[in-house]
């Protein structure tokens, strides 16, 4: 079995949302780095010094290749990365080996059957 790694780049305020919509397409679970920090093509706003950016949580999925499109474009679409400039960004990584994962190994061939 071949795993891509997903990272999400959300609004706070989207992340649950994002969760959801990752389960629906094949996501089986993730990891959620709060109140990370980061700039886009423009800097952010200050008041007085202080950063009037909102924070972001990183996601990280561990997922089945096969699925891996559909839940990118799925939290692209739900987390509206492509509708508004700086709500976020998602890429995929390839995986070369992972431990720890024989619980998602066993739930993915119930739903996928004879496609993996």
């Amino acid at each position: 079995m071949h795993f891509k790694l997903i990272c999400a780049f959300v609004q706070d305020n989207k992340t649950h949302a994002v969760m959801e919509a990752a389960r629906k397409k094949g996501a089986t679970g993730a990891t959620v780095i709060n109140s990370a920090r980061g700039e886009g093509l423009k800097s952010p706003k200050t008041f007085f010094g202080l950063n009037l950016e909102t924070q972001r949580d990183v996601l990280l999925f561990l997922v089945e290749e096969h699925v891996c499109r559909e839940i990118l474009e799925s939290i692209a679409k739900v987390g509206e990365f492509d509708t508004k400039p700086g709500t976020g960004i998602a890429f995929q990584i390839d995986v070369e080996d992972a431990v720890g994962v024989a619980h998602q190994v066993e739930k993915l061939r119930e739903v996928m059957g004879e496609e993996l």
